[in-house]
This record gives C-alpha cells, structure tokens and sequence, in this order.
C-alpha cells in the first residue's frame, strides 16, 4: 500500500523537485498539495504547484491555498535564490488544472480527521503557517499524523537567511514555535544535512540526459541561482534541500539522524527563527523531533534521476 502523504509547500525551485519526486514514486500517494507564501508571495506558489503537477502529468492531484502571509509580520520572499516567479529560469505555461476552492489549512484538517489515525504524513517544504494554523485550529490532528517531516532549521551550518535563521524558520518562527511545542511526530531536515546535497555539473547532466520533459525541467531548476553566478571563477554548487523530505519517505536509510529538543527562537531581533537544537540535553527538555544529520548524497541523487525518469 503507498504511503499518503500531503505536501504543504511554496513552490520554490527545489520545492517543485520534490514534487516530481514524490509524484513519480509509486511508494507514495499523494492525497494533494497546500501552497504556503514563502520563496514566492501565494498567488505565485500555488500556481507553480499546479504548474508542476500538470507537467508531471498528474491533473487528478488537487492543489488548495492557504495562507498568504506569516501569523505576525509580512511576508518574505527569497527572490534572489528562486527569482520573481518562484521557479528561477524554468518557464511553464500557465496551468489548466483549477486551483481547489477550500483553504488549504482547512483540507490539512479535514484529510487528516477522515483518514485513519497515524496513518497521513505531512510533508513541510515552506514557512510552517498553514500547519501551525491548522494546529491552532484543531489542536487534535498532532496525533492523527503518521509523521511531519519538516525541512527547515539549521544548527552547525548557521542560516542562510540570517546568519541564525534558516529560511523557512525565519519567515514565520512564531508558527515554527507552535508546530515544535505541538507533541506532533516531528523529523527535522535542517541546512546541515541539506548542504550535503550539491547539485554538481555531472549530477545536473545526468538528469537533463534523461530527455524527457520533467528531466529537463528539473536541470533547469537544479542550476544554481543568477545571483550566484558572477565573474568566471569555477562554476557554484546548490544545495538541494526540499528533496531530501520526499527522500528520507522513500530510503530513510539514506539518512542518519538523532531524537534532540528542537526551540525556536521568537524573541531576539538578532536571532529570530534560530532553531536551537539541545544536542547534549542540558535544557532537561524532552527530545520534540527527530533531527537528520547525515545523507548519503551520491545515492540521493542516483534515487532522484532514477524517479525522474518515470515521469513524462
């Protein structure tokens, strides 16, 4: 039996990688997308998500949207990595399939109310509001999920928004504090694992050598970021990060982690969204998530081109 899993995303070049990832796995049933605002404002995440998911020839997968902006604050975008559009040099026409009319945090609820308990993962790829709303909402779902496999965070490899803040975290930690003080089942994909997942020349040539419309589009999105790419010094690496969620549900022996208390920081200016791991539990707070610190990323990307491959 394929696993359902829900994608709550904010397409976001390697947020449209997992994607075709997870579509093209037929361990996998994907019960349906919830755009977020985050690499891009909504209007634009969510029409990338039904963008992709019609490139990989799967009209049938509903995608719904949810919120447009942090629980306090206003919106970040991370243009200079994704660009305008959210899906950086990759161009797609716009998508036939219609954007579902339900809120996207209202179909995390109901998805997860009408399956059978433990039996759902969720899949966070973008800022958590949605599934911090939901939780809010309906504070019962933390322990009707089989998993919330999260990327986001950072330790080690400090941020890459801020220099204690990882993205994901920083555009909305006060929803990154409610989804860890949950009680949810919380595996945590940080930069520190993801910045082993480097999309070389040779990695990205062996996935435009596919030759099918999917592989192309994903060489297109593996390429590094314009902004990256000044002078004529030796070509940047990307690290590819929200593929490595969809990853660990397929070959979870690809990953090596351990169970730490994971706190956000909501306070400081200097440090907010710092997710601040308890590696050595002096906190005495209780281990709240599963934190990944290891992949092997050779066999990632093999497991990558291999699925792409499926895909029209």
């Amino acid at each position: 039996m394929p696993r359902p899993i829900i994608i709550d995303t904010d397409p976001g070049t390697d947020d449209a990688v997992a994607i075709l990832l997870a579509v093209a796995a037929p361990e996998l049933d994907v019960l349906g997308l919830a755009a977020v605002a985050g690499n891009a404002p909504l209007q634009f995440t969510e029409r990338n998500a039904r963008a992709v998911v019609e490139l990989a020839g799967r009209p049938e997968i509903p995608v719904y949207a949810g919120c447009p902006r942090p629980i306090f604050g206003s919106h970040i975008a991370a243009e200079h990595a994704h660009g305008g559009s959210g899906l950086g040099s990759l161009e797609l026409p716009p998508p036939q399939i219609p954007l579902r009319p339900q809120h996207g945090v209202d179909f995390l609820i109901e998805m997860l109310r009408a399956a059978k308990p433990r039996s759902v993962t969720i899949c966070a790829l973008g800022p958590l509001t949605n599934i911090a709303t939901a939780l809010i909402k309906a504070p019962e779902i933390a322990g009707l999920m089989a998993g919330l496999v999260v990327m986001g965070g950072a330790s080690y490899a400090l941020g890459n928004m801020t220099p204690a803040a990882e993205f994901n975290m920083h555009a909305d930690p006060f929803a990154a504090a409610v989804v860890f003080d949950s009680g949810a089942p919380i595996t945590m994909i940080p930069l520190d694992l993801t910045h082993q997942v480097l999309s070389t020349p040779e990695r990205i040539a062996r996935v435009r050598a596919l030759g099918n419309r999917c592989g192309h589009a994903a060489a297109l999105l593996l390429e590094p970021p314009r902004a990256t790419r000044r002078g004529h010094g030796k070509r940047p690496t990307y690290a590819l990060h929200d593929p490595c969620v969809i990853a660990y549900l397929l070959a979870p022996e690809l990953l090596e982690g351990v169970e730490a208390n994971v706190a956000i920081e909501i306070q400081s200016p200097l440090t907010l969204g710092m997710t601040v791991i308890d590696w050595r539990g002096i906190s005495g707070r209780r281990p709240n998530a599963r934190v990944m610190t290891k992949i092997d990323a050779g066999r990632f990307y093999a497991l990558l081109t291999e699925r792409l491959a499926d895909l029209p």
